[in-house]
């Protein structure tokens, strides 16, 4: 299957920029912050425990937190931390990521409403049946997948790495690549593999268009454009935009914004990113090509559950051992081709 982003039924369709059932806080007061935040530090002390956050995550909360980063670098952050806890301030595919490299740390979700419309795209009945209908093939699952999807796959990867862990399979080996299609249809243009490719979409990043990217292209000249493999417009955009399209992960738009020479950047990816690239390399604009393109997800998590979190031990996350054992496979593949 070779899908055609413009003709392809998604599983499932995504329209606008997000699940209508979300209620997303709205934003704190910034008087409040650097109190909860002390609060929230001592409680970390307290409980031996150490904070990560995703990069789409508010601003209040990467100032928190003691790492911020992308899925893959956060992945061996969880790995590696001393700390008996982890606080994982992301979705629930991350924090139950981070109980399967760590098993015997407790790992707690300050949301547990903090889903993600791509894992849900998904369901691991579907992938036995599309395994079933393939046999013999490579399984690579992004990151962004529940536990029990990751137990029945070969490899993981996420946008940093994916195309290294697609290079690393045999080439006389069939693949079959879950769920974004436009991260799939990406790496077979780069990689020149044939991959089967399932059909889903982030509701965010495919709700980020042409239209988008040219209107600030034609008002911005000269900007760089950093997109994100998952943006379902990554092939009319180069055409249009050219050599100043860049097609870069979270971290990789961070990396190239602090040592490019441009001072001028288009964002085309979840705005949270912003935060961080401001921070990181000072004294340039990033614009986002599209304000909308928000994550409820990555919003439901405030200062205040933050701390609830700490304080009363919730939500804390678990993975059936027999699931955790299989899915840890796949992801410490992931994390060795870096």
């Amino acid at each position: 299957m070779t899908p055609d982003p413009d003709t392809a039924e998604v599983r499932p369709a995504a329209t606008g920029f997000g699940p209508d059932s979300v209620s997303v806080p709205p934003p704190g007061d910034p008087a409040t912050f650097p109190a909860l935040q002390a609060e929230i530090r001592e409680l970390a002390r307290e409980h031996d425990a150490v904070i990560l956050a995703h990069s789409y995550e508010r601003p209040e909360i990467q100032d928190l937190t003691d790492h911020v980063g992308d899925s893959l670098s956060l992945s061996r952050l969880a790995a590696s931390a001393p700390q008996s806890t982890i606080v994982f301030c992301g979705v629930s595919f991350m924090a139950e990521t981070a109980k399967i490299l760590s098993p015997r740390k407790r790992v707690l979700l300050p949301d547990i409403a903090a889903g993600c419309s791509l894992a849900d795209s998904i369901t691991v009945e579907q992938l036995r049946s599309w395994k079933a209908e393939h046999r013999g093939a490579v399984v690579v699952s992004y990151v962004n997948t529940t536990a029990a999807v990751k137990a029945e796959s070969d490899y993981c990867c996420t946008s940093s790495n994916a195309r290294a862990v697609i290079d690393a399979i045999p080439a006389d080996r069939a693949i079959l690549f879950l769920p974004d299609m436009f991260l799939g249809l990406w790496l077979q243009r780069v990689t020149g593999r044939k991959l089967t490719i399932w059909l889903g979409e982030c509701h965010v990043h495919a709700g980020i268009r042409p239209s988008d990217v040219e209107q600030w292209h034609r008002e911005l000249p000269g900007a760089e454009l950093l997109i994100h493999p998952e943006c379902g417009c990554t092939s009319q955009v180069i055409e249009a935009v050219g050599d100043d399209a860049h097609i870069l992960s979270t971290e990789g738009m961070v990396t190239y914004a602090q040592q490019s020479k441009a001072d001028a950047f288009l964002i085309a990816t979840e705005t949270g990113i912003l935060h961080r690239l401001e921070e990181k390399a000072p004294g340039k604009r990033f614009v986002p090509v599209n304000r909308e393109a928000v994550c409820q997800y990555m919003k439901l998590t405030t200062l205040e559950k933050v701390r609830d979190s700490l304080r009363d031990g919730i939500y804390e996350i678990d993975v059936p051992t027999h699931t955790a054992d299989r899915a840890r496979i796949a992801l410490e593949r992931m994390i060795a081709i870096g």
